[in-house]
């Protein structure tokens, strides 16, 4: 079984895999947001690998806790590795887990391939299961917020450094004066 990659990313595929550059030998890995891994880019992945009668299936992603999370959700009956992955493209870990936690089937049922019978029984399988650290809870999302997020990804940013960055901070109201206090905590990591 694989469980991490290191490697440079080579394509992106419209189904919402890359194809990843290991020792000379291309894995094709499906993850949960491909703006993450920009072509060229050299990343780690922690990978979970499904073996099926006609296919192996990597599936890849940014730390050991999404991986954890990702196994997680496959413990809930009716949820398949392409649903719990739908999920976290729709969801950051964070606020996943904490729909849980709220009992907020409605908000889980928005994912796509999520019916409201699922999200409950997401709820009902994983509440009080989910450990999620403060640190993958994201910032309340706001307009301001993703305009910030939208430009430092412009930036070369990728989506969960910004996140990381920004969890658990109140920006500043002024637009420019929160751009300068995203960089800020951004070089600090």
């Amino acid at each position: 079984m694989i469980g991490w990659l290191h490697g440079q990313v080579l394509h992106h595929h419209k189904d919402g895999a890359i194809v990843l550059d290991v020792h000379d030998v291309g894995y094709e890995v499906s993850v949960a947001s491909q703006e993450d891994y920009r072509v060229g880019d050299v990343v780690d992945l922690y990978v979970f690998t499904a073996v099926r009668d006609d296919a192996i299936v990597l599936y890849g992603f940014p730390s050991y806790l999404d991986r954890e999370f990702f196994e997680l959700l496959l413990v809930t009956p009716g949820v398949g590795p392409s649903t719990a992955l739908a999920a976290l493209r729709t969801m950051s870990t964070g606020d996943l887990a904490t729909a849980i936690e709220r009992d907020d089937a409605k908000t889980i049922a928005t994912i796509p391939g999520i019916g409201p019978k699922t999200a409950s029984r997401i709820v009902l399988e994983l509440k009080g299961k989910v450990v999620v650290p403060d640190s993958y809870v994201a910032a309340k999302p706001t307009p301001q917020n993703d305009a910030i997020e939208d430009a430092l990804r412009g930036l070369g940013y990728s989506t969960q450094e910004v996140r990381q960055a920004l969890s658990g901070t109140t920006l500043s109201d002024d637009e420019g004066a929160a751009l300068r206090q995203a960089l800020q905590l951004l070089r600090r990591q």
